[in-house]
């Protein structure tokens, strides 16, 4: 007998669930957005497992990543093919979000009734411990389940699970919160090129470092991956990239919540600029950054030159009293025109998220400020959220100290739905604004201005464009987030959530093509609305000398002029203080 014939094979699937729409439905699409990095990561430190032998010289681990928002899930048959497998199997729920866990609880149930072992990890868990005394209900379900929970991350840890899994030995809790790992030398995100394709544009990702130095109140980053950043290195970076254009992958988000921090990013960008430069590798990059990025001297001329052709941008609002409620101090109104012309200037894409639901917000004061946005902020693309007490976050552990009112079902905490009361509007007033607030930013006579300023800025008008469409139509058309949207819904009738009835054949397929049909059609309108804007101005000859408020370039007197410096009082405050930092600073150069 060979040797072959001895070794087994440990099956592993890591699954990154979706959640569900308000009809109790997977969100799930034949192509998705944004691509998971937590299923890259854990599937490259997986490899690495594999490689090392972690589970012994004769035991093969085989690794099947899976993108719920992609493909669906079928819980009995990765039972049946763990069961089948002669080294068993683990079913890991990766990433798991507030607003994916009850997917995840689900996913999990008719594994656990197999006795298929599963361990959830993630923000929600991992967050909801890191912030709240004593065990959350959900954790605790999960534990009644016989589901393991891991908290931190995973690198230099998942072979510690692996390893119980196959003694019988799965432990309740793995909980690393206080022991984050270095990123230097760590195995590298990474997924298979079929993985990849199922996301738009056969786009990755990878993060190059985590952790933030900031205290926003209503983020969970912090309190999960830590204010302490962890960097990867441009080697590391490199090695990445390679690995990916090996097999066709040249398209990437960058997942840090803000690259511009990282104290690597000048030596990454470099490495970037010389391959796409001077090797081949044709890259396509989003990142994400903050608002005084632009201050960092070259980093948006080198961004340029490495391949970033969509920004996005914490704005999270233009009246400084909100910033300064959410202990967003880093943000600077003062600085954001200069901030959004100098991405224009490298030609890229600029996409910016609004918070909606500050303390100080009203509909009127929403609805101005939008309009203050549009004449005055060259922005491209506006993306709006509701202030959401995500577990995980300050937000949410001072209002559960308080005993305040919180939405119970953790399905709608995807940034859409109201989960806490408004200090001001109602509820029905909550839920109104966002809608009102998607249909003021995109109007057509918007979307024109959008194109004309592309135009003006060098930018090609039909990406801008379609972005729009995609954005607005997602929200408009499909009832979802644009990061949660993906191309063509699939919807399947027995892929409801627990609880919820299986609907009847007929019923459930009429109502189906119905929806399907509505939605295009209304989306065909849409799209012809906009395409004949932008057959229009292909037409106009004087669209290269078009200019507006928002591409002028700022001036000493536009805090006297611009309305964005002038609707609140804190505005006016936030210009006294720029004024009095201008000042200082010429002080400071004269005296040199």
């Amino acid at each position: 007998m060979q040797e072959s014939d001895h070794r087994k094979t440990f099956l592993l699937y890591l699954v990154k669930p979706s959640h569900y729409d308000d009809d109790g439905y997977v969100i799930q699409w034949l192509r998705s957005e944004i691509p998971s990095n937590t299923l890259a990561a854990l599937h490259g430190i997986a490899q690495d497992c594999n490689e090392r032998r972690a589970l012994g010289d004769d035991i093969d681990i085989e690794i099947v990543p899976v993108d719920e928002t992609n493909t669906r899930i079928r819980p009995r048959k990765i039972a049946k093919q763990i069961k089948a497998s002669s080294g068993g199997g683990l079913v890991a729920l990766v990433g798991v979000q507030s607003n994916q866990y009850p997917r995840a609880i689900d996913i999990a149930r008719p594994l656990r009734e197999l006795n298929v072992p599963v361990c959830i990890g993630g923000f929600h868990a991992s967050g909801s411990l890191a912030m709240l005394p004593g065990v959350p209900p959900e954790v605790q379900q999960a534990w009644d389940m016989g589901i393991s929970i891991f908290a931190g991350e995973a690198e230099g840890r998942l072979e510690l699970v692996l390893q119980d899994c196959v003694n019988g030995e799965l432990k309740p809790l793995y909980n690393y919160l206080l022991d984050l790992p270095g990123l230097e030398g760590v195995p590298k995100p990474i997924l298979p090129k079929e993985k990849i394709n199922r996301n738009m544009n056969a786009r990755t990702s990878f993060d190059s470092g985590r952790g933030c130095p900031f205290q926003c109140s209503f983020c969970t980053i912090i309190n999960v991956q830590g204010r302490k950043s962890r960097y990867r290195t441009a080697d590391d970076v490199e090695e990445i990239i390679r690995r990916n254009a090996a097999q066709g992958v040249t398209s990437y988000f960058i997942t840090d919540d803000n690259f511009a921090r990282n104290r690597n990013w000048e030596m990454i960008f470099d490495r970037l600029i010389d391959l796409r430069e001077n090797h081949g590798i044709k890259l396509k990059l989003i990142i994400q950054v903050d608002t005084l990025c632009h201050l960092i001297k070259g980093f948006v001329e080198k961004a340029g030159r490495a391949g970033v052709k969509r920004v996005f941008i914490g704005l999270e609002n233009i009246n400084p009293d909100n910033l300064q409620a959410s202990k967003k101090k880093q943000n600077r109104i003062t600085e954001y025109r200069k901030m959004l012309l100098d991405w224009k200037s490298i030609g890229a894409i600029t996409y910016c998220g609004y918070i909606l639901g500050f303390p100080n917000d009203t509909t009127e004061r929403i609805l101005r400020d939008i309009e203050i946005i549009k004449r005055e902020l060259p922005i491209d693309l506006l993306e709006f959220f509701k202030l959401t007490p995500l577990p995980g976050s300050e937000d949410h552990k001072v209002l559960a100290a308080k005993g305040a009112w919180m939405e119970p079902d953790l399905n709608k905490y995807d940034l859409e739905h109201v989960c806490a009361k408004h200090e001001t509007m109602s509820d029905q007033e909550y839920r109104d604004i966002y809608r009102k607030a998607w249909d003021a930013y995109y109007t057509p006579e918007h979307v024109m201005t959008l194109m004309r300023r592309a135009v003006a800025s060098g930018t090609k008008p039909r990406t801008v464009m379609r972005m729009a469409l995609w954005f607005y139509g997602c929200h408009k058309f499909e009832g979802v987030h644009p990061l949660q949207g993906g191309y063509f819904r699939r919807k399947y009738r027995r892929d409801r959530r627990h609880g919820l009835p299986i609907e009847n054949p007929l019923v459930f397929y009429a109502k189906l093509v119905a929806g399907i049909a509505v939605k295009y059609a209304g989306f065909a309108a849409l799209a012809s609305r906009y395409y004949q804007l932008y057959w229009r101005l292909k037409r106009d000859p004087e669209r290269f000398n078009y200019t507006d408020t928002a591409l002028s370039l700022p001036e000493a007197d536009e805090f006297d002029d611009l309305e964005i410096y002038r609707a609140t009082e804190s505005a006016a405050m936030a210009v006294q203080k720029a004024r009095e930092m201008d000042a200082r600073r010429a002080s400071r150069v004269a005296a040199e």
